[in-house]
């Protein structure tokens, strides 16, 4: 491996140093450039400008402007040309003729000087359709604003029904079947863990949600977390002067009811743009679950076990913020966000124990009360300044959160022979796990376009985290409650990365190196019993882009990258956790980080299908795996690191039009997971199958005013580590409707419509051998009513934040 990285960067290196090479100068790799200016001469972004041929008025090529203003044209072939800018409430115009030949390959166009149009005085309604999914160049966009299956539904229902994602029955999210998926809010990481990343995401409503961002190979600028890739949640942001917002209602019904609330507020005059928003939810659902459990000593034990749990959470989010330009060049600004959120579960759970399933010796009922209480505050600020027209930039970052959760729990079991007697008393278990997580994070970053064909990206981040759990419980009905375990983590990395883009006739090379270095601590105090595992290591992650046009229709891609998982917080706490008498679940303080390198191979066509060819191999897995002990027969859920995991994804991306009023997508992820893993629970672990996923999203607006959408999905059986995972499949539907001058809308919609989806899961391995059959509320009927009010004129800056990767690895974020 050593020897394939020194190569590619001694490729790349010889690459980037051909930066002079005579070539470039040719017609065929001529340049159109310019810059743009809104009415007060500042600088204008995201202005579509469109090349046109002065002879004919055909359209040559098309882009947007960035946030300096500047619009760049690359591969123009030699001819007479104008320039054509529109925006939104801005008078359309055009640049006077430039000649490109090859005496003149680089033409500058003059500056361009925007005028606000006379119809964008009063109140406007902006209507614009994207696709529901969209394939770019590195990466797929679920465009969620304006979508019918949006309506009602949180973060976390929008992002199972994503191309190529999954979330299995302990909300882990995975990507092209490989699970280690980082999520972003807003290009931030949210350093949550698994359970807490749902909790976020579920109380999160999709009314607020302007789009998904599947990154399956980041560059260096990303942190390196995450090795099947990065979601990124794009937040629905102000781009209008004056002053607008959005109110929106919602109701639900499955088993349970369901109601939504949102109100976003914005207000941008001058210099100074305000935004806010604050969600409600209330959402009480159902999961039932049985499982069959065989513990093999002398004799074969077998456990028949059924639970029904119904959970009802409340949960309420806020965001707000403001922007400031201190000048033309300079922009300070702050958000602040958190969300309060409760959660009351109720679960009775009976179990038949015997020498087999039809014969029983024994069995207990057990009652548990679940309150839970999640708390989270985040602070951002962040400045940029924009150095110069030509896009030089600096940015800096500096955020704090912190999350407080409890969790009181409290367990009754009673235990009978086989003839309905009681067999000893009644058990009582009570447990309290209060938690606090403080984030600190800080970062700056660095654009300089060194010229037209070669820009560099440089910045540094430094992330302090800290979490802090206790486990108090009593074992005695109204005793006191005593800690019995004492949890302390403490986490600080160190990163920062270079990043080079190079331009050539049809060639666009991107190579980046990022470093980092992280100095953790875990200590534990269990009954007095201090245990600390200290770690500090240093990592390089390098990653290398090339994408190569073949034709106007035809493109070529190649990429690696280098990444690391650090284990979730809550895995490396090692709280023991009882479900049941026979059940609990335990962390495991000594995992280690896992790191994967990624190839992939994509080829587009026509700027509109994809296909995709990757592999991956991780070292040091972290994986859930479950166990048993033969003497007590207690069965039990921890977290340990395998070996290997190869990964091999087919990935194809499909649109079509059938007619004018119906289009669709298709897309199609074939993979193989294969795990490796010697003295596995006194055996030789290799495992691994081949699996699919296809889904086929429908949108069609054969009445005017009404849009109606369809999406199936597909996912076959597949294995991971222990687990084998029975196939999953649902249809979803809805419809749509704008009035008012589409100033309002509403929709219904209704997931899973047949009420076919379940998460069966089985394992046979040693001593393990279960079977677990889970169905949860899935079929919901929603509507949405969504009004819009206020002007639409201008675009505001759209500002990411710098502690998206440390928030989610914290529980509670549902």
């Amino acid at each position: 491996m050593k020897t394939i990285l020194r190569t590619i960067y001694y490729s790349i290196f010889l690459v980037l140093l051909a930066t002079g090479v005579a070539y470039g100068q040719s017609a065929q790799n001529a340049h159109v450039s310019g810059t743009l200016l809104d009415e007060q001469g500042k600088p204008m972004p995201f202005a579509s400008a469109y090349l046109v041929n002065a002879q004919d008025s055909t359209q040559h090529k098309g882009t947007m402007s960035n946030d300096a203003g500047v619009y760049t044209f690359d591969h123009i072939k030699n001819g007479q040309y104008t320039v054509k800018v529109s925006i939104v409430g801005y008078e359309k115009v055009s640049s006077k003729p430039v000649m490109v030949d090859a005496a003149s390959p680089n033409v500058t166009v003059p500056t361009i000087k925007l005028q606000l149009s006379s119809h964008s005085l009063g109140t406007v309604t902006i209507a614009a359709t994207k696709a529901l999914i969209e394939q770019k160049a590195d990466k797929v966009v679920v465009n969620v604003a304006g979508s019918v299956l949006a309506a009602g539904n949180s973060a976390m229902d929008i992002l199972e029904r994503a191309p190529g994602v999954s979330v299995d029955k302990d909300d882990n999210i995975s990507l092209k079947g490989k699970q280690g998926v980082t999520v972003m809010i807003n290009d931030k990481l949210t350093y949550l863990t698994a359970a807490q990343l749902a909790t976020l995401l579920r109380s999160t409503d999709g009314n607020t949600i302007q789009s998904i961002e599947l990154i399956s190979n980041p560059s260096a600028k990303y942190d390196a977390a995450g090795n099947s890739g990065i979601i990124n949640i794009k937040l629905k942001k102000n781009r209008q002067v004056g002053t607008n917002g959005t109110i929106s209602l919602g109701a639900g019904w499955g088993k349970y009811g369901k109601d939504n609330e949102t109100f976003q507020l914005n207000h941008k005059q001058g210099k100074l743009n305000l935004f806010g928003t604050f969600s409600h939810n209330d959402n009480e659902r159902f999961e039932d679950i049985g499982i069959k459990r065989i513990v093999t000593d002398t004799n074969q034990t077998f456990f028949n076990q059924k639970s029904y749990l119904t959970e009802s959470h409340h949960n309420n989010s806020y965001r707000l913020g403001a922007d400031y330009d201190l000048s033309d060049k300079n922009t300070i600004g702050f958000v602040v966000s958190g969300y309060f959120n409760g959660e009351l579960d109720r679960n009775t759970n009976g179990t038949l124990i015997g020498p087999n399933f039809t014969q029983v010796d024994s069995s207990l009922n057990t009652a548990g009360v679940f309150n839970q209480t999640y708390h989270n505050f985040a602070f951002n600020v962040n400045d940029t300044w924009k150095l110069d027209t030509a896009g030089q930039q600096l940015s800096a970052d500096f955020d704090y959160s912190k999350f407080k959760n409890n969790s009181n729990n409290f367990y009754v079991t009673d235990f009978f022979t086989a003839n309905g007697g009681q067999q000893h008393p009644q058990a009582f278990l009570g447990n309290i796990t209060p938690s606090v997580i403080d984030i600190h994070v800080g970062k700056v970053d660095y654009a300089l376009p060194i010229n037209k064909n070669l820009k560099m990206e440089a910045g540094v981040k430094y992330s302090d985290v800290k979490t802090d759990n206790d486990l108090q419980q009593s074992t005695v009905e109204n005793g006191q409650y005593l800690s019995v375990n004492h949890f302390v983590y403490d986490e600080k990395v160190s990163a920062g990365y270079i990043n080079f883009n190079r331009s050539f006739k049809n060639t666009t090379v991107q190579a980046g190196l990022r470093a980092e270095y992280t100095s953790s601590t875990a200590t534990g105090d269990s009954l007095n019993v201090i245990q600390s595992v200290p770690r500090s290591y240093l990592d390089l992650f390098p990653s290398v882009f090339i994408n190569h046009t073949l034709n106007d229709k035809n493109e070529i891609g190649v990429s690696y990258s280098r990444r690391i998982d650090r284990p979730q917080y809550d895995n490396l706490n090692p709280f023991v956790f009882h479900l049941d008498p026979y059940t609990y679940q335990k962390g495991n303080p000594y995992l280690k980080p896992q790191y994967t390198n990624n190839f992939e191979l994509t080829y587009t066509y026509n700027k509109s299908i994809n296909v995709s060819l990757g592999y991956s191999r991780t070292t040091d897995v972290i994986a859930e795996l479950p166990g048993a002990d033969p003497k007590t027969k207690i069965g039990f859920v921890t977290s340990q690191n395998l070996e290997t995991q190869n990964s091999y994804n087919f990935n194809v991306f499909a649109p079509y039009t059938i007619t004018k009023w119906w289009e669709g997508n298709v897309n199609f992820t074939a993979f193989y997971l294969g795990f490796k893993s010697n003295n596995l629970e006194g055996g030789n672990l290799d495992r691994g199958q081949a699996a699919y996923n296809i889904r086929a999203t429908e949108t069609l607006t054969p009445i005017p005013g009404f849009k109606f959408e369809f999406t199936g999905n597909y996912q076959s059986a597949l294995t991971y580590a222990l687990f084998y995972v029975k196939p999953q499949y649902s249809i979803d539907g809805g419809v749509s409707h704008s009035f008012l001058d589409k100033k309002a809308n509403i929709k219904f919609s209704v997931t899973d419509m047949f009420n076919m989806r379940t998460n069966d899961v089985t394992s046979n391995y040693q001593a393990v051998n279960f079977d677990i059959r889970q169905r949860r509320e899935s079929r919901v009927a929603r509507i949405t009513l969504t009004y819009n009010f206020g002007s639409t004129k201008i675009k505001m800056r759209e500002h990411e934040n710098a502690s998206g990767d440390e928030s989610g690895r914290v529980k509670g974020n549902n």
